[in-house]
């Protein structure tokens, strides 16, 4: 009896010792995993949120780039769409035009045989639509269309005016013109020694102008107008019209067909085309175009 109790407890103490040793190494083994789980997790959760807070910032930057960019190039849009409007309000501001035609303007008229002018002059036109302009041309030495053996005397005028323009909005300008200089000549004169002379007369001159102009160097211009010229009124040798034949008596001869003289007043046209110089008076959107190549080759896009 006594042994069999022996016995037992000797195998309950073995029994308790092995389970202890059991669980010590169990836990210990639980424990470190544990442990090496959770350092490794935080780890990983650290790395991770770091990776994810560059990605974030990246592309954040980046999308305000380019949100900065769109802002800039629709801004640079507006701008434009803004100078355009105010160009197409007013195509007529602070022009300075070169320009060359036949006729009244450039600058005188005539009949029998040659019938304009060759001339070139310059026009500035302000902001108020008042163009000042003159013009210098010349009548070039021909033949007579009837007689081959009569030459036609040639000669030199010139103008000075001012033009008002109307309907700035429109690339088609009406407007209205006052000159002074040379407007008329005629060569329905007697000959002399195989010349038909040149009778040239200035006065003032009145026009309607239709014109074309818009921001780009293109200008052409038609002109319909009437001329007055005082000193063809007059009945003396100041008149170029007429001439004394015998000054004893004091008779007048006319020196044209008409017995009376050239006729103080007459309707006269010309056309006129000419480049408006965009490059010396650019417009705003020209303007904004030079700022912004500027801005390029300073930051070296």
């Amino acid at each position: 009896m006594l042994k069999k109790m022996c016995l037992t407890l000797c195998l309950t103490a073995f029994l308790a010792w092995a389970q202890d040793d059991e669980f010590d190494d169990s836990d210990f083994v639980s424990a470190g995993n544990s442990a090496a789980t959770e350092a490794s997790s935080e780890s990983g959760s650290k790395s991770g949120d770091e990776f994810e807070d560059a990605e974030d910032s990246y592309v954040s930057r980046s999308q305000k780039e380019d949100m900065e960019a769109r802002k800039k190039f629709e801004e640079d849009q507006r701008a434009d769409e803004y100078a355009n409007s105010l160009r197409r309000r007013d195509w007529l501001k602070d022009r300075l035009v070169l320009e060359i035609g036949m006729g009244s303007r450039m600058p005188f008229m005539g009949e029998t045989g040659m019938g304009m002018g060759f001339g070139a002059g310059f026009e500035y036109i302000t902001r108020w639509h008042i163009g000042a302009y003159a013009s210098f041309g010349f009548l070039p030495k021909g033949t007579d269309t009837d007689f081959d053996d009569i030459e036609l005397e040639g000669g030199t005028g010139y103008k000075v005016g001012l033009n008002y323009y109307l309907f700035p909005k429109n690339p088609l300008h009406l407007g209205l013109s006052v000159s002074y200089g040379t407007v008329y000549f005629d060569h329905n004169v007697k000959p002399e020694d195989g010349v038909r002379p040149l009778i040239k007369v200035n006065g003032v001159q009145f026009d309607a102008l239709i014109t074309y102009l818009t921001n780009e160097w293109y200008y052409l211009q038609f002109s319909f107008g009437m001329y007055y010229s005082p000193e063809l009124s007059k009945k003396d040798e100041s008149n170029p019209s007429l001439r004394w034949t015998d000054k004893r008596q004091e008779a007048l001869e006319s020196a044209v067909v008409n017995e009376d003289g050239m006729s103080k007043t007459g309707i006269v046209f010309g056309i006129a085309i000419g480049y408006a110089l965009p490059e010396l008076f650019p417009d705003d959107t020209e303007k904004r175009r030079r700022e912004r190549e500027k801005e390029r080759e300073r930051s070296g896009r």
